[in-house]
């Protein structure tokens, strides 16, 4: 998909299966999304992760506190998953309220057998279940990754997003994230940043963020180095390409009833215009920029 359909007022909605990217484009809605089809229910860690390991780009799962399931029939089609932020005062940032009332969007998606105008669906219900069953959550926040990224032989493995559902979704849209420093594979896989610090500060969940780095090609650490310092080697290196990101588009919900949802939203950041444009294509041996 090209940039410039990207930012057309009509941008096709983002589908996923078995890690690549589909579209349905707005021609795509005379196929009739019917609500009455499709079912919404809270679902089991292991549905969630298997779900989204095998069908999103990243193949990567964040720290889960409730998962939604979006099914046809028996069918499994899309997953919301509500997952804790990285930075522990995102939720202050841009919600105004206490990073105990408040959760990520951490994973959206649905596979490209469900139409044009299903995450929608999808993101109300998710949201009217998730306050049923977690009533201290008063808000959600998600990001939207804008920076398109590609292998170094050029295959695009994410193509950048404009959190154009987010937009669908009445969500209001507070700027951009901090910026930050990345570390990506030749695959243009990104290293996640949490797991990284996991290793570094040997948290819970660090024996399985180390042998994941390791998959992504990053040598063992040899017997008795220091956590960190092995991390601090790894990157220095030339394995990983490192880019400067901007920071991603931030998007801010309330939850409740209207009146509710007015009251809360008096506290959140200042809404600013809906993003338009991709950020510019990043590949390749073209990322070592920040060496």
């Amino acid at each position: 998909m090209s940039q410039e359909i990207m930012t057309t007022a009509t941008c096709p909605a983002q589908r996923w299966k078995y890690g690549r990217q589909y579209w349905r484009t707005y021609i795509d809605r005379d196929e009739g999304f019917r609500k009455a089809d499709y079912a919404v229910d809270i679902i089991t860690d292991r549905e969630a992760r298997k779900f989204v390991v095998d069908n999103h780009y990243s193949h990567s799962y964040p720290a889960a506190v409730e998962r939604v399931g979006f099914f046809k029939g028996t069918e499994l089609v899309g997953v919301a998953v509500f997952s804790v932020p990285m930075n522990n005062a995102a939720i202050p940032k841009y919600s105004g309220l206490t990073a105990n009332e408040g959760l990520e969007l951490g994973r959206f998606l649905l596979v490209d057998t469900v139409p044009y105008c299903g995450e929608s669906s999808l993101s109300q219900s998710a949201f009217k279940l998730l306050r049923q069953v977690r009533p201290s959550v008063k808000a959600v926040i998600a990001y939207a990754d804008p920076m398109p990224r590609t292998t170094e032989h050029g295959e695009t493995v994410m193509p950048g997003h404009l959190g154009t559902a987010y937009t669908a979704a009445n969500a209001r849209y507070v700027g951009r994230s901090a910026a930050r420093t990345l570390h990506l594979t030749r695959d243009g896989i990104v290293l996640s940043p949490r797991s990284i610090s996991k290793i570094r500060l040997q948290e819970q969940g660090a024996d399985g963020a180390e042998r994941n780095l390791v998959r992504l090609g990053a040598p063992s650490r040899a017997f008795g180095e220091d956590p960190a310092e092995w991390v601090a080697r790894v990157l220095a290196s030339n394995i990983f390409i490192r880019v400067r990101h901007p920071g991603n588009h931030t998007f801010c919900w309330a939850l409740g009833r209207p009146n509710e949802k007015r009251r809360l939203e008096k506290s959140f950041a200042p809404a600013k215009p809906y993003p338009k444009q991709l950020d510019p294509v990043q590949h390749g041996l073209e990322l070592l920029v920040t060496r």
